[in-house]
C-alpha cells in the first residue's frame, strides 16, 4: 500500500466499525464475518472489540477461491444443505444476542460461468440455516453492521485501467471517502450526518403517504404503502437501547412498501452483484405487487433464478437516496450492493423489515403479510435512482406532494 497512513487510518476505521457500527460494550459477543484477504483489518477489529469489553469475538472466515470451488464441485445433496455445524453456529451467535461484523470484500465476477441452478440451490439452503439469524437481524433484535474492505479483485473492477497496486489504493481511498474517515472527528461527523438522516425519516412519517409514484426514463410505478409504515435512516436501536449503524456507508432513508399496491414499471440504473455474479440492464413489470414480466440484459439466468425463490416476485423495501449523496457524485460504479445502493434510489426484492410498520417486530409472518409486508426467504436490493427521477408522495384524500425533483429533495 502506497496510500499515505493507511495504517493508522485502517485503525480508525476499526474502530468506526467497533464504536459506531455496532457499539460493542464489555461482556458483548462479537462474531466478525472477513474474507482471508483482510487479515490486518481483522485484526484490528479483534483486538479493538476486546479492548471494548467483548467477552468473546468470533471469526467467520470467507474465501472466494474457496466458494468456487464449492459452487463448482459440491454434491448436489451437499450443496443444497449446510452441515449441522453451520446451523449451530448461527444458533449460538442467536443465543448470545451476538454483535455481527460483516466485512465485504468480494470478488464481483467470482461465481461468474457457474450454472445459475446451482447458485441457486446453494443460496436456499444457506437461507434454510440462516433464517433464524436472518429474521433477529432483519428486525433488529441484535446489533449488525456491513462495511466494506478494497481487495485486488474488487479493485481491478472498480479501476480497470489502473495497475494492481494503483487499483488498490484507489478503492482503500473511496472506501475511506465515504465512511468519513478523512473528517477530522469520524465519529462526530457520522453524528452529524445520521441526524439530517433522521430528520428526513421524520418528515416522511408526519406525512404518512398512501402510495409513492416514481417517474424516470423507463419507470412508472406506484408503491402502496402500508398504514402506520415507518420510515428510518441512519442508526437504529436493538431491545437493549443499545445504537448501531447497520450499513457505513448510508445515505439512505428506507420503509417497506404494501405489497399488494405496486403496479406499472421500474428499470435499474446500476449493475448489482449478486451471488457472485454481475447483473445489467434490469426491467420489472408489477401487477398487483408481484413481478409479471422482468429480464435482465445481462445475467438474466441469474435474475430469473432469483426471482424463483419464494417472496422474490415482490418487494420488501423502498429507499429514497438523492442523486447529489457523495458517493453518486464520485461517478464510481462499486459492484457492490453495500455502496452502489448508497448512490440510488433502490427497491429490494423479497423480504420485509418488520419494524417497517408499527409494532412490526412482535407480529408473526402471518400478521405482517395481513398488513401488507412481504415474508421471503431472500432480500435484494436493487438501484433505479438517477438524476431524472421525481417522485410524489400521494395522500389518502388524493393530495400529491413532491418528494425527489430531477434526483434530489423537493
Amino acid at each position: 500500500m502506497t496510500l499515505p497512513h493507511f495504517d493508522e487510518l485502517l485503525q480508525q476505521y476499526a474502530t468506526l466499525a467497533v464504536d459506531t457500527g455496532v457499539g460493542v460494550k464489555p461482556g458483548d459477543t462479537v462474531y466478525l464475518q472477513i474474507g482471508t484477504d483482510q487479515l490486518a483489518l481483522a485484526h484490528l477489529i479483534t483486538a479493538t472489540a476486546y479492548q471494548r469489553g467483548a467477552a468473546e469475538v468470533q471469526v467467520w472466515w470467507q474465501d472466494d477461491f474457496i466458494k468456487r470451488q464449492d459452487m463448482t464441485n459440491l454434491a448436489d445433496d451437499r450443496l443444497a444443505n449446510q452441515a449441522p455445524q453451520t446451523s449451530a453456529m448461527f444458533n449460538y451467535w442467536l443465543d448470545h444476542n451476538a454483535k455481527r461484523i460483516t466485512v465485504h470484500s468480494a470478488d464481483p465476477d467470482n461465481l461468474a460461468g457457474i450454472d445459475a441452478a446451482r447458485v441457486a440451490a446453494y443460496q436456499r439452503g444457506f437461507q434454510k440455516a440462516y433464517a433464524p439469524l436472518s429474521d433477529a437481524i432483519s428486525s433488529n433484535r441484535i446489533s449488525w453492521t456491513i462495511i466494506g474492505a478494497a481487495s485486488p479483485k474488487w479493485a481491478a473492477k472498480v479501476f480497470p485501467d489502473d495497475d494492481p497496486e494503483t487499483a488498490l489504493d484507489k478503492l482503500w481511498d473511496a472506501i475511506f471517502k465515504t465512511v468519513r474517515i478523512y473528517a477530522d472527528d469520524p465519529v462526530t461527523a457520522w453524528h452529524a450526518h445520521e441526524e439530517v438522516l433522521h430528520n428526513k425519516s421524520a418528515w416522511l412519517n408526519a406525512e404518512q403517504f398512501d402510495a409513492l409514484h416514481y417517474t424516470a426514463p423507463g419507470t412508472d410505478l406506484t408503491v402502496g404503502l402500508p398504514a402506520d409504515h415507518i420510515w428510518a435512516g441512519g442508526s437504529s436501536l436493538n431491545p437493549r437501547g443499545e445504537s448501531f449503524m447497520a450499513n457505513m456507508p448510508t445515505e439512505e432513508v428506507f420503509t417497506a412498501p404494501d405489497n399488494r399496491r405496486i403496479d406499472g414499471t421500474v428499470a435499474s440504473t446500476k449493475p448489482l452483484s449478486y451471488s457472485g455474479n454481475i447483473l445489467e440492464g434490469m426491467h420489472f413489470t408489477f401487477k398487483d405487487g408481484q413481478v409479471v414480466e422482468a429480464h435482465a440484459d445481462k445475467g438474466d439466468a441469474v435474475l430469473q433464478h432469483l426471482l424463483a425463490i419464494d417472496g422474490a416476485r415482490s418487494l420488501g423495501e423502498i429507499s429514497l437516496v438523492p442523486d447529489p449523496s457523495p458517493i453518486s457524485q464520485s461517478g464510481l460504479i462499486f459492484f457492490s450492493t453495500l455502496y452502489d445502493e448508497n448512490a440510488s434510489d433502490h427497491m429490494a426484492l423479497g423480504a420485509a423489515y418488520p419494524f417497517s410498520i408499527k409494532g412490526g417486530v412482535d407480529l408473526t409472518p402471518a400478521e405482517l403479510t395481513a398488513r401488507g409486508l412481504n415474508v421471503a426467504d431472500t432480500h435484494v436490493d436493487f438501484m433505479m435512482g438517477s438524476a431524472q427521477m421525481n417522485i410524489d408522495g400521494i395522500k389518502k384524500d388524493g393530495t400529491v406532494i413532491p418528494i425527489f425533483r430531477n434526483g434530489d429533495w423537493a
